[in-house]
């Protein structure tokens, strides 16, 4: 995988990776002589080093490439983008993978562990690819956290939490209006070029479906072919439609629920029960002693309706811990939270990769700008959630700094790349009218709908085997999606170990 003939390429192949298998030397010998000759990733692991333990896996490559801040104007402060590629276990395919994370804020780089065990089989025969966006990660991160150690972090006031960005506004060494996504990806095609790929695949999660349309659109010369999981398209301008879109996961919830016996019969008229309890809590929330999940230490908490709200949105991501949703709202009812708030916390290490900064340069650039408070409570009408999700983001873009974006950023991308749109039915953001909107300007492309799915198709085994196989055939069109039919929602916790074992009848 050097890019010099004279030097051997097995010292580039990570030990743990099997050398040449009885029946394979002659295919695995021309995939050597082809990356020797200066094929997939021989110039990329040229340009990087082997990562240490704090890096990144010890059998990755990492690094960093230096751009400027202001790309148009090419002067002033530059920052390094940090990238880890995971380098194929056997070469045979010269386009590596592209990862693009979401948020947007989370680093992609920072994902490699398990990015690596997710996509062990694509990474048998390409690279996978894993660059920082900058704002985010190692690439000169705009990080905005709080130092408290506390579950009143999470009822913290609107005025608490705008001070707290104002700080870190002040604090950043950084032109926030330049982190955007258009920006970001003209980077990520600069370090294609330096890592010497030629063409790349695309994979893209909730926001980084969003990136990796710009990056089509921008450069779609290098693209062989492109996945979204989740589509998070140009013009879905949050938080506009996030209640509506929360509402649609929490009423296939409810249905489910009553379809099952068992969870009819624990929790009956929950849809009722939901709407009393975040009722009575924005009348009158109660202040409950609630000991923290982590630190053992029991805490004061005012229960508001918007941190309850805001804790049962994120459980619908899951349908695992959306099944936890119905024996929750049952506890909270008689003012036990503890479950509710250790749900909350529950994706706490997630939120230490995710540039609150970043997402906010994003956001306020591409979607707040066209949206007005009006506009948010017509589409919250009659919504459970009402403006408890996201409702603080069109303040915080009140004081944020705006980058540019071009009118023509929100026209669909057309493209005849090959593009797999993947959308999971039960998803809460990003549910399957984004995923029927975007495919239709992608001439050769295909959205596939997966029931009881939440956020991120790629989840599932059958997810799994989608991406897999549209990136060795780059047909969407002859994919087999028969596996879909065969993913069901999980059973409902109706008692304190789980599921009913006698009488659970989830709904498919």
């Amino acid at each position: 995988m050097l890019s010099s003939p004279h030097v051997d390429c097995r010292s580039r192949i990570p030990p743990r990776l099997p050398r040449l298998l009885p029946g394979l030397l002659t295919l695995l010998t021309l995939a050597g002589a082809a990356a020797c000759a200066g094929g997939a990733g021989s110039r990329a692991l040229d340009r990087l080093h082997p990562c240490t333990s704090a890096e990144g896996p010890t059998d990755a490559y990492c690094g960093t490439m230096t751009v400027f801040e202001d790309r148009a104007r090419k002067t002033g402060r530059q920052i390094k983008l940090w990238i880890v590629v995971l380098p194929a276990g056997r070469p045979v395919a010269l386009d590596p993978l592209v990862f693009l994370a979401g948020g947007p804020g989370q680093g992609a780089a920072q994902l490699a562990r398990q990015i690596r065990v997710a996509f062990r089989n694509v990474q048998r025969t390409r690279d996978i690819v894993l660059v920082d966006q900058r704002g985010t990660g190692k690439s000169h991160p705009l990080n905005c956290r709080s130092d408290a150690n506390s579950l009143r972090e999470m009822t913290e006031s609107t005025d608490t939490g705008l001070d707290r960005l104002k700080r870190c506004l002040e604090g950043y060494d950084a032109d926030v209006r330049l982190y955007t996504t258009t920006i970001a990806m003209d980077d990520l095609d600069e370090v294609r070029a330096y890592l010497g790929y030629n063409r790349v695949n695309l994979y893209g999660g909730s926001y980084g479906t969003r990136a990796a349309l710009v990056y089509l659109r921008r450069h779609g010369e290098h693209v062989r072919t492109m996945v979204l999981d989740g589509v998070a398209p140009m013009d879905m301008r949050l938080p506009m439609y996030t209640a509506r879109d929360a509402q649609r996961a929490l009423d296939k919830l409810l249905t489910d629920c009553d379809a099952d016996a068992a969870c009819t019969r624990a929790f009956p008229e929950l849809s009722t029960r939901i709407r009393n309890l975040l009722r009575r809590l924005e009348d009158q929330p109660p202040t409950v002693r609630i000991v923290h999940p982590r630190t053992g230490i029991a805490e004061d908490v005012r229960v508001e309706a918007r941190v309850v709200a805001s804790i049962l949105f994120s459980a619908l991501y899951s349908p695992l811990t959306a099944s936890i949703v119905p024996a929750l709202v049952d506890h909270a009812e008689r003012n036990e939270f503890q479950g509710v708030f250790a749900l909350g916390l529950a994706g706490e290490g997630a939120d230490e990769n995710m540039s609150v900064g970043m997402q906010l340069s994003v956001l306020c650039s591409e979607d707040a700008a066209r949206v007005t408070q009006t506009d948010v409570d017509q589409a919250t009408a009659g919504t459970i959630f009402g403006a408890h999700l996201l409702g603080n983001q069109l303040k915080a873009c009140g004081i944020w700094p705006r980058g540019v974006v071009d009118a023509s950023y929100y026209e669909p991308v057309v493209s005849d790349v090959p593009a797999l749109v993947l959308s999971g039915d039960l998803d809460p953001v990003t549910p399957p009218t984004w995923g029927e909107a975007v495919v239709k300007s992608l001439s050769h492309g295909r959205h596939v709908t997966v029931p009881a799915t939440g956020h991120g198709v790629m989840s599932t085994a059958c997810g799994m085997k989608l991406i897999e196989d549209f990136l060795d055939t780059a047909a969407a069109d002859t994919l087999d999606t028969s596996c879909v039919r065969s993913v069901k929602r999980p059973p409902f916790f109706v008692t304190p170990a789980g599921p009913d074992p006698v009488h659970t009848g989830a709904a498919p």
